[in-house]
């Protein structure tokens, strides 16, 4: 196998020639540029990105951390980052935190060491100090991590109304509202907050069930799904995340009740999963591609020496209207 040395003797140039080429790190003149080229291809060499990118301080790697990958937020999110990443010149190592424990901190320990350039997180499991002790490129996904931290998120507080308002104008009178544990400080807690607003000013009944803290898995949500038909809540109208609406509405029919004509879902992400199960569930969406070149956009530029006044990047939902719900 050819190695650089091989290279500069078949150019006749030296082997530091070669090397400024290859790092781009010094004046190479165009005429000697060419017969490097030109003795690269003869002899099918190619360059250590490896040690090309240790040269320059920089891995060509971005750590995307997220709590399970199975969900169809973060498998989208994920989908969306590779590609944009790959666009910015970057490889993504996907870091799957749920299973294992202190699998956030030793991952943040990697951007530490330089095994990774940056880092983002959709991770809802480590304490913000943690993070505090870091002051390495890091992109925040709906939630906050302090004042150094840039946060990418939607305008949760936006859609927590339309999802109020869409199932008040369907005619819902008892609401079953799943929502997200507060354990941690996260801008998702808004849509939780107005929907319950607009249901006490509406004075709507509505019971709210505390879901657990970091979990996601389908497992959990028919676990939940089964305790609230136990308990024999009689609802109209239901709010939660894509999956676990999912989950609620085909027990809901399988109890033999009609949707949407007995009750009423509106899902929140608005993922593939809305628009491949029957009915069509109703939603309000978030932008995931957006978020996830937000995300990258962000991170490459900190990663490049920019700093950021505003730390917030706040993207706008949509209603996207289905089959459970009338109006």
């Amino acid at each position: 196998m050819a190695g650089i040395k091989d290279v500069a003797k078949r150019a006749n140039v030296g082997v530091g020639t070669v090397s400024r080429m290859l790092n781009n790190s010094g004046y190479v003149a165009e005429e000697t540029r060419k017969k490097i080229e030109i003795a690269m291809k003869e002899l099918n060499y190619t360059p250590n990105e490896l040690a090309r990118n240790l040269y320059h301080k920089r891995t060509g790697i971005i750590a995307v951390l997220v709590p399970n990958v199975s969900n169809p937020f973060f498998t989208e999110f994920v989908d969306y980052a590779e590609a944009e990443l790959y666009n910015y010149g970057y490889k993504m190592m996907l870091c799957n935190t749920r299973k294992e424990h202190n699998a956030e901190l030793e991952y943040l320990d990697m951007l530490n060491r330089h095994i990774v350039d940056g880092v983002i997180t959709g991770v809802h499991s480590l304490d913000v100090e943690e993070y505090k002790k870091i002051h390495k490129p890091i992109v925040a996904l709906d939630r906050y991590l302090g004042e150094h931290i840039p946060v990418v998120a939607v305008d949760h507080k936006e859609g927590g109304r339309l999802a109020a308002e869409t199932l008040i104008c369907n005619g819902c009178k008892k609401i079953l509202h799943f929502r997200g544990s507060v354990a941690v400080e996260s801008p998702y807690h808004e849509r939780h907050f107005e929907f319950e607003r607009i249901m006490h000013m509406n004075q709507i009944e509505t019971y709210t069930y505390d879901l657990e803290w970091n979990r996601f898995d389908l497992e959990y949500y028919q676990k939940v799904v089964r305790d609230i038909f136990d308990k024999n809540i009689d609802f109209d109208g239901v709010f939660a995340v894509d999956a676990l609406a999912i989950e609620c509405m085909n027990e809901t029919i399988r109890r033999h009740k009609k949707v949407p004509r007995d009750v009423k879902f509106v899902a929140y992400d608005g993922t593939f999963l809305t628009g491949i199960v029957e009915p069509k569930m109703t939603a309000v969406v978030q932008p995931i591609e957006g978020l996830a070149k937000e995300s990258v956009r962000l991170l490459t530029n900190l990663i490049g020496g920019k700093d950021y006044k505003n730390k917030q990047i706040i993207l706008r939902v949509q209603m996207k209207k289905g089959d459970t719900t009338v109006v």
